[in-house]
């Protein structure tokens, strides 16, 4: 096995050039492979990004000998589908959240990787940065005493009309699903797992939540209050508090430029956390790490955590009365 991981890219939508963008500056990383839809898509792709392989349907990737991982940045509704085929391909998946529809679809892409032994990942790139591992670092030193609270939001004006993918709900369109999960992985990564949640939301006119806000109660008893939205754009700050003060990951809390410490009769103290790249580079060099290791999942995002996330947001979609087709 050589030092140098061969990656393919499912789609040539933002995301997905987002995160080729981010293999530029991943050490180790060669982008071997475009699969679109169509081919003219994945020609125009493949010459932006200087990738050899460019292949029409995704399916011819799973069968791609030159390709070791796969980074699938498709429509939240083509994800469970896309992962089994590249999974029984026998190539390692690195899965753009949500990682499916819904913990039905996400308990069979789980129990394929391990019946095959092969490394799958939700590719939630905030668990890797800089930012969150420092405020993993200061909960740990219990500066702030026991953490009690948190808040977190997401949301923007999202563009475009009920054809566009965050407004139509066949493929998977709706704010929590988009930017809801950030807040809700993140607060349940600092504070625990969620025994309980409670959420309301305003739903547009082809079903899917334009807005939804929603309280979590953790095990040990911490409680976060978290909202998404697709039409006010909000702060963007993730605080976790406890009794000797409170700890900010500052805007945008996905990517944090910084992290700022209040403790009581203390002035704020700021500390950087610089990341590398747009930032998804950390989630590349932590797959890149556990394939070459040969593990079938990553401590920091294992598979049952991304079960449970999973499961939250079955339930808060049933609270407000979003359904899917895939549902």
């Amino acid at each position: 096995m050589t030092n140098t991981v061969r990656w393919g890219i499912l789609g040539t939508g933002r995301i997905a050039r987002d995160f080729a963008t981010a293999l530029r500056d991943t050490p180790g990383a060669t982008l071997a492979g475009v699969a679109s839809r169509e081919r003219a898509t994945a020609e125009a792709f493949a010459d932006e990004f200087g990738i050899p392989l460019r292949l029409a349907g995704y399916d011819s990737l799973a069968a791609c000998p030159d390709v070791d991982l796969v980074y699938i940045g498709t429509p939240h509704a083509m994800h469970a589908e896309n992962a089994l085929a590249m999974l029984a391909g026998g190539k390692g998946v690195l899965c753009e959240k949500p990682f499916a529809l819904n913990r039905a679809q996400a308990e069979q892409v789980v129990a394929l990787a391990r019946s095959r032994r092969v490394f799958l990942m939700e590719a939630m790139w905030t668990r890797f940065m800089p930012a969150l591992a420092e405020a993993k670092r200061i909960l740990a030193s219990g500066v702030l005493g026991e953490v009690s609270q948190a808040s977190a939001d997401f949301g923007f004006a999202a563009p475009g009309g009920p054809e566009s993918r965050l407004f139509n709900p066949a493929l998977g369109g709706g704010a929590l699903l988009d930017v809801g999960i950030y807040p809700l992985s993140i607060t349940a990564y600092l504070l625990g797992a969620v025994e309980t949640v409670r959420a309301q939301a305003e739903l547009g006119p082809t079903g899917v939540d334009l807005q939804t806000v929603f309280t979590l109660r953790h095990a040990g008893g911490a409680l976060s209050t978290c909202a998404c939205s697709l039409k006010a754009r909000t702060p963007g700050l993730l605080t976790v508090s406890g009794p000797n003060g409170h700890l900010r990951l500052d805007a945008p809390f996905h990517r944090a430029p910084t992290v700022t410490l209040t403790l009581a009769g203390e002035p704020p103290r700021e500390i950087p956390t610089p990341y590398l790249g747009n930032g998804y580079v950390h989630e590349a060099i932590e797959a890149q790490r556990c394939w070459k290791e040969g593990l079938i999942e990553s401590p920091a995002m294992t598979h049952e955590q991304t079960l449970h996330l999973m499961g939250v947001l079955d339930e808060i979609r049933h609270q407000i009365g979003v359904r899917y087709p895939g549902d």
